[in-house]
């Protein structure tokens, strides 16, 4: 079968490749900081607040290689690595606690761990790398860390699940979010922490003691995602992101990281994204790798588990036997057959990527090597420098227990997960094939798949979406060829000009994806928009008092409106004010449904969410460009001056040529609110008005109220103040020509 490939390019997104990218968070860089505190007895401060429970701060300088902040506020990280009995302590440390807005590197939040559990010193940073390539996963290396001209000690330098990361990986940060981590975790049998149960109360406010909220709002809509999860999990997948999940726990079973939600249902978060669904942050890593084993559990799990029940854990343990502690993410999810083994190939692609071929031994070794003189170097470390070198490899003796070498744990979990029943025997998937992708066309998607019995896409328009399924079938009617002959085939109706996708495959011993890394990783097909069918369609540059953004402010927008009747994703489209840069900003991935609109925020504020472009708009008039990624023309407009709260906007609405308007935030421009007329004798603006009535006419004028009173007689004025006007109907009229317009202050 043929297709032609017009305008259509594929390509897979890899996040961990891209986040890798930040100098700060460079593995290779050992950081240097250095903190001065103003207070002498920093420590007994410090203390303290730790003991009372206390979340404040004490201020300090500091020096972030060579760069220096004063007023920033430090306390404590953590709670089990924390001891007023010990020297060597985490801090978590806000740059701009006083002074708003410092940050480095776009950084404003310090997270540095004391590396108490782990005598390679590697766990937590080596764990962040892997758990990046498959989900939104914090960045981490190292930090040497300076206390008032005195070296601490290494630490791990952890990215901070903040706004700024939900601006990264959700295009958002105003969303419900919450920190799952209990006020007081117990460990005995039914305790059930932050576990997304619904036995603590019918109301949100009986969950206020296992979730802390870091947003503005969001209880009642986490109780209803917990109310879905324990009652209506049919309906789980409209409001959890299943795969994202899936991939969260197939990481913490696959490196033994026990001290998560699979454990005491802790060190998680939970984000609500722009499609409505909740997505699970993994947090605090120190101790993968088999680190904790629930020992101080007495009657919970396997009384704690060895090393070598480590190596052999079952990964559908809370599915086949867990009952004691409800664990509702994973029993719910781990009913549905299909989802098991989308958790088992996920399980595969982890083993197959990391361990199979040994890159997380090199990838340790590599680490070691960068880290190997500071760990030599720091005298408060809680090991013996023989330790950090025997520990990549070999079980080391602690106090009260034995931390298992990572390759000794993680050699046998390979071999024993390689034979687990779900892992071996998955269909193939190749030659993935497509016809043209036209706007508002059907999109055909061909592949090749051997040894299934069932086989899906998942797609979708735009980043704002939820993927879609659509199943795949092999009888000679779908675009497949031969009934029977191993080639499926799929139709995608009225597609956008953009599509992400990705295709799963199964039969009754395993299923694989396709690529394997989805959905974090996904295909993408993608065509040119035509003039005519996305506009803009209306801009405002002196946002007074009409509307606000996301962060309440009044700042400039640009409305764009689908004129079609098909999805219109905004992936791969750029808007610019200056030709001389077409590329200046790249719009979102998102959908704007048919005859539906779009706004973007010309505020210069990306940090508020990907909405917001990276230039402002002048009062004074400028150019608009809508272009595609080859730079061609979507649409240009140039706009005039705009007084205090008009607009400048299509009449018709997405079609029409440009006039001054009451503001349509977001709505059909078609309704009387022109506050320019269209007789070229007279424009008036806006309209309603308020204090001010602007007007562009050489006429001499009078205006009138509603009685036929006078109000007064102007002559060859561009404004008119109004503050002393009562609100109600008025007339200008025109004395050379009789034009009567009604205008109405409110």
């Amino acid at each position: 079968m043929l297709f032609r490939r017009f305008f259509i390019f594929i390509f897979s997104i890899s996040f961990y490749y891209l986040f890798s990218q930040n100098n700060f968070y460079n593995i290779d860089t050992v950081r240097e900081i250095r903190i001065s505190f103003y207070d002498s007895n920093w420590d007994y401060l410090l203390d303290s607040l730790y003991v009372l429970g206390e979340n404040e701060r004490i201020l300090a300088d500091i020096e972030i290689d060579g760069n220096y902040y004063d007023s920033v506020g430090v306390r404590y990280k953590g709670f089990s690595s924390v001891s007023v009995n010990r020297l060597k302590n985490p801090f978590n440390i806000k740059l701009d606690y006083i002074i708003e807005g410092q940050d480095h590197q776009g950084i404003d939040k310090l997270k540095l761990s004391n590396v108490i559990q782990d005598p390679s010193f590697i766990r937590e940073v080596l764990s962040y790398e892997i758990y990046r390539k498959y989900m939104p996963s914090s960045r981490a290396n190292y930090a040497n860390i300076f206390i008032n001209d005195t070296l601490w000690g290494l630490y791990t330098n952890v990215e901070a699940v903040n706004k700024d990361f939900l601006i990264d990986h959700f295009d958002s940060k105003y969303n419900p979010f919450f920190k799952c981590n209990p006020d007081n975790i117990n460990i005995q049998i039914g305790g059930e922490n932050s576990n997304l149960s619904n036995t603590h109360g019918i109301d949100s406010i009986d969950y206020y003691p296992y979730y802390n909220i870091k947003s503005n709002h969001g209880w009642a809509e986490l109780y209803q995602f917990i109310d879905t999860l324990n009652n209506v999990s049919d309906s789980l997948h409209h409001v959890l992101n299943v795969d994202r999940t899936l991939w969260m726990h197939a990481l913490n079973y696959t490196l033994i990281n026990f001290d998560s939600y699979i454990g005491y249902a802790q060190n998680y978060y939970l984000y609500e994204d722009q499609a409505s669904q909740w997505n699970p942050i993994i947090w605090d890593l120190n101790m993968s790798f088999g680190g904790f084993r629930l020992t101080d559990a007495s009657q919970l799990y396997f009384n704690g588990f060895d090393i070598s029940q480590a190596q052999d854990m079952d990964p559908l343990t809370h599915h086949a036997f867990m009952s004691v502690s409800p664990r509702p993410l994973m029993k719910k999810i781990f009913a549905n057959e299909r989802y098991r083994r989308m958790y088992l190939a996920h399980i595969r692609t982890i083993i197959k990527e990391n361990f199979i071929n040994q890159d997380y031994f090199i990838r340790g070794q590599h680490m070691q090597n960068v880290i190997d003189q500071y760990v030599q170097n720091d005298t408060n470390k809680f090991y013996t420098y023989a330790d950090f070198i025997a520990n990549l490899t070999s079980q080391v003796t602690l106090v009260a227990s034995v931390c298992p070498g990572i390759t000794e744990l993680m050699n046998a979990r390979t071999s024993y997960l390689s034979v687990f029943p779900g892992y071996l025997g998955e269909p193939t998937i190749s030659n993935i094939n497509y016809s043209t992708l036209i706007l508002g066309n059907d999109l055909w998607i061909i592949a090749d798949i051997i040894d299934a019995n069932f086989v899906s896409v998942r797609y979708r328009f735009g980043k704002n979406q939820i993927f879609r399924e659509k199943e795949l079938f092999d009888d000679g009617n779908h675009n497949d060829g031969l009934a029977g002959d191993g080639v499926y085939g799929v139709k995608i109706s009225n597609a956008s000009n953009s599509i992400d996708y990705y295709l799963y495959a199964e039969n009754d011993s395993a299923g694989v994806f396709s690529p394997e890394r989805a959905a974090y990783d996904y295909y993408t097909l993608q065509t040119t928009i035509q003039p005519g069918d996305l506009v803009i369609n209306e801009v405002m540059s002196n946002n007074i008092s009409v509307v606000t953004d996301n962060s309440g402010k009044y700042e400039d927008w640009i409305e764009l409106y689908n004129t079609t009747s098909s999805p219109i994703s905004t992936n791969g489209l750029f808007i610019t004010d200056t030709l001389a840069y077409l590329h200046k900003w790249n719009l979102p991935n998102h959908i704007i449904q048919p005859n539906s609109y779009s706004i973007i925020w010309a505020d210069e504020d990306g940090g508020q969410g990907e909405e917001h472009a990276n230039f402002q708009l002048s009062n004074l008039g400028e150019l608009l460009v809508l272009s595609n990624s080859d730079s061609s023309i979507i649409d240009s407009i140039t706009f005039l001056a705009q007084a205090d709260d008009v607009s400048f906007g299509r009449s018709p609405n997405g079609s029409g040529s440009f006039t001054m308007l009451t503001p349509t935030f977001r709505a059909n421009n078609d309704f009387p609110n022109l506050v320019s007329n269209l007789e070229q004798d007279l424009v008036i603006y806006p309209n309603p008005f308020n204090d001010i009535l602007y007007l562009h006419t050489d006429e001499p004028l009078i205006v009138l109220d509603v009685l036929g009173r006078k109000v007064g007689h102007f002559d060859h004025v561009n404004h008119i103040q109004t503050s002393e006007w009562h609100s109600g109907v008025y007339f200008v009229i025109l004395l050379n020509s009789s034009l009567t317009i009604k205008v109405i202050k409110i």
